[in-house]
C-alpha cells in the first residue's frame, strides 16, 4: 500500500476552551471523535479514488502507521465505514474493503434516483458549477480518447459530485460522497470495459448541455433514465 495518507494534526479545529477546556475528558474525547473522522476520510477518499480495490485486506498496523493514528483510533474510523458499508469487519481474520453485491447496487441506485435529479431540479446553477463540470467533460473527453478507463471513472465521480453541489448543501454532498465512494466499488467490475466509461461520457455531457440551455426538468428527467439503465446494466453484468 503506497504511502499518501497527509493527514492534518489529531485536533486541528479549534474546540472551546470555555466548553472543553484541553486536557478535560470531553475535551480529549472530542479531539478523539476528530482523528477518527478524520481517517476515516482519508480511507474513504482512497475507495472514491479507486486506490482500494474489493476485497483488499486493510492491515490496521501499517494503515494506523501511515496515518499517523493509534490503532484505536483507526478501529472507530473502521466502525464509520462499516456503517457506510465500505468495509466488512470478518471476526478472527480482520478488515476488508466490501464487496458490493447486487442489492447493494439496487440501494445504491434508489438513493440516487432520488437526490440526484432532485439536485438538477431544484438547485441552484452557478456559472461556476457549471464551468466546473464543462471541465470535467473535457477531461473526460482526454482520458477516453487516451483509453484511460480510471481516468473516465475518476471524470464521473466528479461529474456527480458537481450535480449535487448544485444543492448548496453540505450534506447533500456529503451523502453523495459516501454514495461515490461505494459505487466506485461496484465500478472495480467494470474496469476491463471501456465502453461502459465511455458512453457515459456523453451521457454526462448531453445533462450538462440541458442544464446550460436552462431545461432542467428534462434534465432531471434524463438523469433518472440514466441512472435507471446504469442500475440494469451493473446488474447485468453481476448476473
Amino acid at each position: 500500500m503506497t504511502s499518501n495518507f497527509a493527514l492534518e494534526p489529531a485536533g486541528a479545529a479549534a474546540i472551546s476552551s470555555a466548553t472543553a477546556p484541553s486536557g478535560t475528558p470531553t475535551a480529549l474525547a472530542a479531539e478523539g471523535a476528530q482523528a477518527s473522522a478524520l481517517a476515516a476520510g482519508r480511507l474513504r477518499a482512497r475507495i472514491s479514488g479507486g486506490q482500494l480495490a474489493p476485497g483488499a485486506k486493510l492491515s490496521e498496523q501499517a494503515i494506523a502507521r501511515e496515518l499517523g493514528v493509534s490503532r484505536n483510533t483507526l478501529r472507530e474510523a473502521f466502525t464509520v465505514l462499516t456503517g457506510e458499508s465500505l468495509v466488512d469487519r470478518v471476526p478472527n481474520r480482520g478488515v476488508f474493503v466490501a464487496r458490493p453485491t447486487a442489492d447493494d447496487v439496487r440501494e445504491i441506485y434508489s438513493a440516487r434516483r432520488i437526490i440526484e435529479p432532485g439536485a438538477v431540479l431544484w438547485g441552484s446553477c452557478p456559472s461556476k458549477i457549471l464551468t466546473e463540470l464543462k471541465a470535467v467533460i473535457a477531461s473526460a473527453r482526454s482520458a477516453r480518447e487516451a483509453g484511460d478507463i480510471k481516468g473516465m471513472g475518476d471524470a464521473n465521480q466528479r461529474f456527480h459530485r458537481g450535480l449535487m453541489a448544485l444543492t448548496g448543501s453540505a450534506t447533500l454532498v456529503t451523502t453523495m460522497d459516501r454514495l461515490l465512494a461505494r459505487m466506485r466499488l461496484v465500478f472495480h467490475s467494470m474496469s476491463a470495459d471501456p465502453g461502459f466509461h465511455g458512453d457515459y461520457v456523453d451521457r454526462n455531457a448531453e445533462l450538462l448541455r440541458l442544464l446550460e440551455a436552462g431545461q432542467r426538468a428534462e434534465a432531471a428527467e434524463a438523469l433518472r433514465e440514466y441512472l435507471t439503465f446504469a442500475e440494469a446494466q451493473l446488474l447485468e453484468h453481476m448476473a
